[in-house]
């Protein structure tokens, strides 16, 4: 039996940018202190693997000779995902026993299921010394979800997973597949996750909804810009002469990517001048377009945005994450999150008949061995 690799992967948040990724737009995420921790070796069987979910007192045999593997066990088509697209760039892999377990929030919005691709696909890279880079890791990851879960997600959140670094920001140019890290100095405020506990059931085919509408609008434009690829090469001027030529919806998808975007780099901005009063209301602006323009919040997660208007000592939030539940993001004074989670867990629990859960999130590293 083989010596055993321990590796970690984070989730992340997102300040701002969200549905821009698969628009080939920009987003500023940060790997945080949650992550998923898997212990692999190699157990010596040319084929058999066994897998053990610790948090959800799981387990599994598959045999790779088997693969694809039908299961209904979500968390394990993460795993088997990112197994078959390592073997489709060529990887040998052998059998193998792995658990895992981690404190990044189920369904909340804060990828866990991107730190689970993640966290799998550089432990078997090391483990068979399969030898990629980190973003061919990212890709690998990202093809898992769009192939085995059925998830077209954007590259943010595995990138975010695999190349975070503490203390920074990463500007995510996801059309170009590069990033730039920012210094992120929050001074006397800190950030606090609220979770809604809430998913509604049309998350994921929403989600997959929005990505058709974007790329409908783009087709439109594109008739009379062939060079446009993707929301991010168009400017709001460009996008208001295609208005008659759109259905609202359309129109209004579009019109949020276009200023989101404009958000993220004015966010940017403004951590480079030390304004942490106008990124927080980036973030506000923010919601209000995935609220109207985009249609991706809830009432759950409205209700706990307008609850930190005009407190004085919250100077940011939004809903974070694909939407229709999950958390938002806070930027709020140190020492103050009890006094707002006092104020607004008993109403929220009377209105929505649920129990908020929150946490204080640090800026952290990305995947690594440990």
């Amino acid at each position: 039996m083989s010596s055993k690799l321990i590796v970690q992967a984070p989730g992340r948040i997102n300040l701002i940018g969200e549905h821009t990724d698969y628009n080939g737009g920009f987003a500023l995420p940060a790997a945080i202190d949650k992550q998923i921790i898997v212990t692999l070796q190699k157990n010596n069987h040319p084929s058999v693997c066994t897998i053990e979910a610790e948090n959800v007192h799981d387990s599994v045999q598959i045999n790779l000779k088997d693969l694809p593997y039908n299961t209904d066990k979500v968390w394990l088509k993460y795993i088997i995902g990112v197994v078959e697209e390592l073997r489709k760039r060529g990887a040998s892999i052998d059998g193998f026993d792995a658990k895992f377990t981690g404190n990044v929030p189920l369904g909340a919005g804060m990828s866990s299921s991107a730190a689970l691709e993640c966290s799998f696909a550089l432990g078997l890279n090391q483990l068979f010394d399969l030898n990629f880079d980190k973003m061919t890791l990212v890709k690998i990851a990202q093809k898992a979800e769009h192939n085995y879960v059925g998830s077209m997600c954007g590259i943010m959140d595995q990138y975010a997973s695999m190349m975070g670094k503490k203390d920074h920001v990463l500007l995510l140019d996801c059309q170009k597949e590069s990033h730039q890290f920012y210094p992120i100095d929050l001074e006397n405020y800190e950030i606090l996750i609220i979770n809604s506990n809430v998913k509604h059931s049309l998350a994921d085919s929403e989600y997959n909804t929005r990505r058709r509408e974007c790329e409908s609008g783009v087709a439109i434009i594109q008739k009379v810009y062939p060079k446009v690829q993707f929301l991010r090469d168009v400017s709001t001027d460009q996008l208001e002469d295609f208005k008659n030529q759109m259905t609202s919806t359309i129109f209004n998808r579009c019109q949020y990517v276009v200023e989101e975007n404009d958000r993220v780099l004015r966010a940017v901005a403004m951590l480079e001048k030390g304004n942490l009063t106008e990124l927080g209301q980036l973030m506000y602006q923010s919601h209000a377009g995935l609220q109207n323009k985009f249609e991706v919040s809830c009432a759950e997660l409205d209700y706990l945005v307008n609850q930190t208007r005009n407190q004085p000592y919250i100077i940011g939030a939004r809903m974070m994450g694909g939407g229709f539940g999950g958390c938002t993001i806070n930027l709020i004074e140190n020492g103050t999150s009890n006094q707002f989670i006092d104020k607004v867990s008993s109403s929220y629990e009377h209105k929505f008949g649920k129990k908020i859960t929150y946490f204080k999130v640090a800026i952290s590293d990305g995947a690594k061995i440990i």
